[in-house]
């Protein structure tokens, strides 16, 4: 079985539960050292992250554009170049070229990004996401779901895919 990728708007769920998010907390730096572990014990990139993040980067425009992509091979993609641009470029991804720029690298027209962000039935499409998150009970991202058993955190994806794989 193959995960379904789902864009939500984390930041309306956040509002909605009435959580504050780890990244700003007291022990957000602790945190942020785990996440930098985790990385380079997994030959990643170090991680970057873009100035004010998370507070002053939020912006709807990339959850947007994951919802303007053809198929879950393109959605995965555009989400990996997404991240990829803000926490190993550092780019902030309220900045709509760095996200146009992401998409036109995986095959996206920029023109029709541009447009198609601002359409009602895209709005509509990722708010529809965001609510049954919330009725499912997502309260942090990213989240992969396996039956009704939820998984949240990049720390917790090895046991998502464990439970994917019985």
């Amino acid at each position: 079985m193959r995960p379904q990728w789902r864009p939500i708007a984390f930041g309306v769920i956040i509002q909605r539960i009435g959580k504050t998010p780890w990244s700003l907390q007291s022990d957000r730096e602790a945190r942020l050292a785990e996440i930098a572990a985790r990385a380079e014990a997994l030959g990643l990139p170090p991680v970057r992250y873009p100035e004010g993040w998370p507070a002053r980067t939020y912006s709807l425009a990339p959850l947007r554009a994951l919802m303007l992509t053809r198929d879950q091979e393109q959605l995965r993609s555009l989400t990996r170049e997404l991240y990829s641009s803000m926490f190993v470029a550092g780019q902030h991804l309220a900045d709509l070229e760095a996200v146009l720029a992401a998409a036109e690298r995986v095959g996206m027209q920029r023109d029709a990004v541009r447009d198609g962000i601002s359409r009602d039935d895209v709005k509509e499409r990722l708010r529809a996401h965001t609510d049954d998150a919330l009725a499912r009970g997502v309260t942090g991202v990213p989240t992969v779901a396996v039956d009704d058993q939820l998984f949240w955190g990049d720390d917790r994806l090895e046991d998502a895919a464990a439970a994917l794989s019985t």
